[in-house]
């Protein structure tokens, strides 16, 4: 195992502390909304009072902190490194919700913060150090280089193909459309957002990188992304249960982030094998650990309840809708 370098370590810490600000938020917005539906009309039904609520604001401004330093941590490190961390802030929202919403968490929701808090524990010993870039226009190297560009074409296509023929036909009874089109334009977003973070490193340790073309390119890239994420996630919300959206969104976004940044930034060209096979059975065991926090997330609180003829969670259909499945509870996931 090599030294973690010092970019990484500055990379771990702002992913580690985005996910501690993002899981809280989600605690901290909800609490505002309880208090909020006490004396008004809930969210869920339409009411807009918990703009009034001070706690719902301190959410709001605890996710954004949250957000600002993911995006510094593409900045210093891989995404190979920062993605995964992410699953990290739903072992903060449960917990967070286990002793102050007092939504039990099961023995099997701990075994699931184990396996993310292991995963991502190995995933950060072993990842590779991050390239050094000296200017964006190296970055635009990367990203116009024949693998990357056809990685993509491939997901433009993709994209296309879910948007204009199976989002008409098959968007509101399958999940992973929604969720495919997200995914596969985050993976886009994430390695844009690192050209401009590097960008915004480089211009603040005096070297002007917004006098280059290639930097506003990039960050046109990830307006459109954002924008088209935002709009089908929404989407895949208003539809589907969101603890089962949950999970699979961030697998596949995950993936396909780690893919295209392997394609673009080699992330793995100068490990061994065995170091990129651990790499994997690192986020392996965060996937497994996700899945079960959000699979078994609702049985701490159904104790009381069994015998009654609401369904359980193994009822829930991963991939068709269901017109009772909407959950306005759930931690929604972040776009990066």
């Amino acid at each position: 195992m090599e030294e973690m370098s010092p970019d990484n370590t500055h990379g771990v810490i702002l992913a580690v502390s985005s996910s501690i600000f993002i899981g809280s938020s989600f605690i901290i917005k909800k609490k505002g909304l309880k208090k909020a539906g006490v004396s008004g009309a809930r969210a869920g039904e339409g009411g807009y009072g918990y703009l009034y609520e001070p706690w719902w604001w301190a959410g709001m401004i605890t996710m954004i902190v949250g957000e600002i330093a993911n995006f510094a941590a593409y900045a210093f490190a891989p995404a190979i490194l920062v993605t995964p961390l992410g699953a990290l802030s739903i072992i903060f929202s449960a917990v967070l919700a286990h002793f102050i919403l007092e939504e039990k968490l099961h023995m099997f929701g701990i075994l699931g913060c184990v396996l993310c808090v292991v995963g991502s524990t190995t995933i950060v010993l072993h990842a590779p150090h991050e390239q050094d870039i000296e200017s964006v226009k190296q970055v635009w190297h990367l990203a116009t280089e024949p693998g990357f560009l056809a990685y993509s074409a491939v997901v433009l296509v993709v994209v296309l193909a879910l948007i204009f023929y199976y989002e008409p036909r098959y968007g509101k009874t399958h999940m992973i459309v929604y969720v495919g089109i997200c995914s596969l334009m985050g993976s886009l977003t994430v390695m844009s957002v690192k050209a401009v973070a590097i960008a915004i490193k480089l211009t603040f340790s005096g070297m002007n990188q917004f006098k280059y073309f290639h930097a506003w390119i990039f960050i046109i890239v990830v307006t459109i992304c954002c924008i088209l994420q935002i709009n089908y996630l929404n989407k895949a919300l208003d539809n589907f249960n969101t603890a089962v959206i949950s999970p699979v969104y961030y697998v596949m976004f995950t993936t396909f982030t780690i893919l295209a940044s392997m394609i673009m930034f080699k992330d793995w060209a100068s490990q061994s094998g065995l170091q990129i096979a651990t790499e994997l059975c690192g986020f392996v065991t965060i996937l497994s650990g996700t899945f079960l926090l959000h699979k078994t997330k609702d049985m701490g609180n159904s104790a009381s309840l069994r015998g009654s003829t609401s369904h359980s969670p193994r009822d829930t259909p991963v991939f068709i809708n269901s017109g009772s499945s909407r959950s306005s509870n759930s931690t929604r996931p972040a776009i990066l």
